[in-house]
């Protein structure tokens, strides 16, 4: 074991760009150490455990990863038993949420910082596994003297990363020994079991947060194939990438010819992007072959065996009730906000329930009523009436119905209207906040006595049908002004959905790539440049998805090799991308540095929090945060 002050000097002489026998991981975050951290090696530091209540929020955070990742920690624990190896699980932030070790050893872990709440983050503690680790994204081994603090050269330390579905590092896994043999060699083993746990958790994760969609698992070897599968993608309805393990995330960046650190050129992307299959292909590599059977190409070339797993559709409780949206019907990428509202609607449709949806105009609120529609399992048909556009002379007739000669002009015939034809199905009545008075009176009268008295009519007609309503207006607020009856607003918001707006959805790719299959007419998939995709992220887009989809529709009708560029976009998008490319000065740079801290300071450094309200998805965070240099004060 090295003295403290060979140690100083060795990092010292690291600093001063000498020559170590040291790994280059190693000499990488030594310096970070030095030059970013700012700490010294003379100044030695305890590990720093945080406060219970801290904690508590950090472990409440981390719920669903500890969940999912406790199996494999005591399975691989299990594996160790006897060694005296310590297991920790450590948040995005270093702070260790999960913990097991040998409780006789209690009070020489806590002091070690081999504890649950003991904080690992590199700013803090120096060079050690965890923090080298979140900062590289690779599996690594922190051996004894590599470690940057003399308090901590003792340690043993290997730690792998945990990468969500979405391509983004949310976690670390550390196995640590309070004492080691001198060769860091010795480490191999642990650090060959701490990476085969991590493949497993991630796997489980994304198992259980995809369960509803395509899961295609990868293996080299067919006899691996169904029992311990090396990497898994998800897949939605229309074939494109929504999740991914991160030897997925690999398998697909190596097969594109990506770096598979900017997983944002992954999800959304369709599957014959990255292999030579689609969908519709998928049902092949199921178990109802064998699994010598089921090779796959990359496009690289690479040859896999690939084991697809179809999408679970459970029936609920009661019968004929569904628990989950057909995979053809989703209202965006999987991320939490559209997951939760996907996860409302799949309890609420099959329900008699009217429905308010509040929205933005153009944020797809139609949609969603369609959405429900087909997920209600209603024989009837969907009707929409756009409640501002139709004359107020007319709504009555169009909605009502009338019968031969009610009035001058009418059909010999007469007419069904709106309401009548929703019969069995359901009626969407569109920016509702416009109907005038008289007619919202008739409207209750419907919903209150489920018929219908079409114009010029003496007999009322029954109908039974689901009202879906939407506006952008707020309702509570015309109620109160006297400009909507509050009776008919109790009658119509039972259950209400929120549509957010386009600049606040976290899944603008997903809708980019979705609207652009919309828009491709023949030939090979539409794919858009950077310097495109960077001006469309930066629009503030007020007319929402309508907006969008008008400016793609434009821009693939006018591009040239099935490829957008910043050139076929409209004038306004062009010279703003331009403006904010001439104003990218490193003031500007320091300015969005200090915006992003006081950001993440006000959603209390919560990563998903802070990337809902940018409106990108966690991964971007992370690298602006790296880009910065920015932390979390204590």
């Amino acid at each position: 074991m090295v003295s403290h002050s060979e140690h100083v000097r060795e990092i010292e002489r690291v600093g001063q760009g000498l020559a170590t026998g040291r790994d280059d991981v190693v000499v990488k975050s030594w310096l970070r150490c030095l030059d970013q951290h700012k700490l010294d090696p003379a100044q030695t530091c305890e590990a720093y455990i945080l406060p219970e209540l801290r904690l508590r929020e950090h472990r409440q955070e981390a719920e669903d990863l500890i969940r999912i990742a406790r199996s494999g920690l005591e399975n691989l624990y299990n594996q160790v038993a006897g060694q005296n190896y310590v297991l920790l699980l450590s948040d995005r932030q270093g702070v260790t949420v999960e913990f097991l070790g040998d409780p006789s050893f209690d009070n020489n872990l806590r002091r070690a910082g081999l504890y649950l709440g003991s904080d690992w983050a590199e700013a803090r503690a120096g060079t050690c596994a965890v923090g080298a680790c979140l900062e590289t994204g690779e599996a690594l081994t922190i051996h004894q003297s590599d470690h940057f603090d003399t308090t901590h050269t003792p340690l043993s330390c290997t730690a792998a990363p945990i990468y969500d579905t979405e391509g983004g590092l949310s976690a670390v896994l550390d196995i640590s020994l309070l004492s080691s043999p001198i060769l860091k060699a010795s480490q191999n083993l642990a650090r060959h079991l701490v990476a085969a746990t991590v493949r497993r958790i991630e796997l489980a994760n994304l198992m259980a947060r995809t369960r509803h969609e395509w899961v295609l698992r990868f293996a080299r070897s067919p006899e691996f194939l169904d029992v311990d599968p090396e990497a898994a993608i998800s897949i939605d309805g229309r074939g494109h990438i929504i999740g991914m393990t991160h030897g997925g995330a690999r398998i697909l960046a190596r097969s594109a010819g990506l770096d598979w650190r900017d997983p944002q050129n992954l999800i959304g992307q369709p599957i014959s992007r990255f292999f030579d299959i689609g969908v519709d292909g998928l049902v092949d590599l199921t178990r109802r072959r064998p699994t010598e059977e089921r090779l796959l190409t990359a496009r690289d070339g690479n040859a896999l065996f690939a084991h697809a797993i179809e999408p679970q559709f459970p029936v609920g409780r009661s019968a004929g009730k569904i628990t989950t949206l057909s995979a053809t019907r989703r209202l965006g990428g999987a991320v939490p906000v559209i997951t939760a509202l996907e996860d409302r609607i799949a309890k609420l449709a099959p329900t008699a329930l009217p429905i308010l949806i509040q929205g933005e105009t153009g944020s797809g609120k139609e949609h969603l009523a369609r959405v429900i529609h087909d997920s209600s399992r209603l024989k009837g048909r969907f009707v929409a009436i756009n409640c501002a556009a139709l004359p107020e002379h007319l709504i009555e007739s169009e909605l009502f119905g009338y019968l031969p000669g009610a009035f001058t002009g009418a059909s010999p015939k007469g007419r069904k209207g709106l309401i009548e034809q929703a019969d069995g199905g359901t009626l969407f009545l569109d920016e509702i906040g416009d109907m005038p008075l008289a007619l919202q009176t008739r409207l209750l009268r419907v919903l209150a006595e489920r018929e219908i008295l079409p114009l010029g009519g003496a007999e009322p007609k029954p109908v039974n049908l689901r009202i879906i309503s939407a506006t952008h207006r707020p309702l509570q607020q015309l109620v109160q002004e006297g400009r909507f009856r509050e009776d008919l607003f109790y009658r119509l918001n039972a259950a209400v959905f929120q549509m957010p707006p386009l600049r606040d959805r976290p899944d603008f790719e997903w809708l980019l790539a979705a609207l652009l299959d919309r828009h491709r007419t023949e030939g090979p998939p539409l794919h858009i440049s950077a310097d495109a995709l960077a001006a469309l992220k930066a629009h503030g887009w007020p007319g929402n998805i309508r907006e969008l989809n008008n400016v793609l529709a434009v821009a693939a009708a006018v591009c040239d090799d099935s490829r957008i560029e910043l050139i076929d976009l409209p004038e306004h998008l062009i010279a703003a991308r331009t403006s904010k490319a001439e104003t990218s000065t490193p003031s500007r740079q320091a300015d969005d540095g200090a915006a992003l801290e006081i950001l993440l300071s006000s959603c209390g450094w919560n990563i998903s929090e802070a990337a809902r309200r940018l409106g990108v998805d966690r991964s971007t965070v992370h690298r602006q945060i790296k880009r910065h240099g920015l932390r979390a004060s204590h």
